[in-house]
């Protein structure tokens, strides 16, 4: 049998690029960030010496830190490089005055929604045995503004990603709906590791954030929308938690 292959055209047009780019920078920085955010070797820089609650909350915060360096900075430079006719404005990184109202309507209106639905879910215990993240015995102020600062810096690098490099650029390549499409599967897939309820549920509300990001031309409703969730979940958590209290003053 005479070894045959099919006709593959595998010729570069600027348009794969546009498509290519920001798909491979998504999965490569996100998988920096993740195994990064789990090593344990680092994790044991961090508190080998080190008092275990100052430790805890330095560690999570470089995890914080490190995420929205590797999936909201790196990947969007490179974008900007590689891709010149984009600019920040084009990626959702703007104020579109004609938009305003209609952020500001749904940012209220999704987190009204959400805020309750997040605080009575932060008080399972199944969601106690990993949050608050920061696993220090003791809060204080500190710990408090450190958490929201990380959590913001965090959540503004994911969505810059998902909702900005990821997303413009692909519906102009693809269409809207297969840019949504892409966009939805990685987004659901980066929860796997939190389990099937969150993986599941990063389905809709991906494909709302998405719709709302792209109505509006810019990043502000999902950003401000996780954030509110990821700040209600934690703090809520904090007040449940019965091995973590919070401690308005030091002793």
């Amino acid at each position: 049998m005479k070894y045959q292959t099919l006709d593959v055209d595998l010729s570069w047009q600027f348009n794969d690029l546009t498509s290519f780019l920001p798909i491979v920078l998504s999965l490569v920085f996100f998988v920096v960030y993740w195994f990064t955010a789990q090593s344990t070797a680092i994790k044991h820089r961090f508190y080998t010496g080190q008092d275990f609650d100052k430790a805890s909350v330095k560690h999570i915060f470089f995890t914080k830190y490190f995420g929205f360096l590797t999936m909201g900075v790196i990947p969007s430079v490179i974008c900007l490089i590689f891709l010149p006719k984009y600019t920040l404005a084009d990626y959702g990184l703007t104020i579109i005055p004609s938009t305003t109202l209609f952020t500001v309507i749904w940012t209220l209106g999704l987190s009204v929604l959400v805020i309750p639905l997040a605080y009575f879910s932060a008080k399972k215990p199944k969601n106690l045995v990993n949050y608050p993240q920061i696993r220090a015995k003791v809060w204080t102020q500190k710990t408090v503004f450190i958490t929201a600062l990380g959590w913001a810096l965090y959540l503004f690098g994911y969505e810059f990603l998902f909702r900005g490099t990821l997303l413009f650029p692909l519906v102009d390549a693809l269409g809207v709906w297969p840019a949504i499409a892409v966009n939805i599967a990685l987004y659901s897939a980066t929860h796997i590791p939190k389990g099937l309820d969150e993986t599941i549920g990063a389905i809709p509300l991906g494909l709302v954030l998405c719709l709302l990001t792209l109505a509006s031309g810019t990043i502000w409703i999902a950003f401000l929308v996780h954030v509110a969730m990821a700040w209600t979940n934690c703090f809520t958590a904090l007040k449940f938690h019965p091995d973590i209290h919070y401690q308005s003053k030091k002793k």
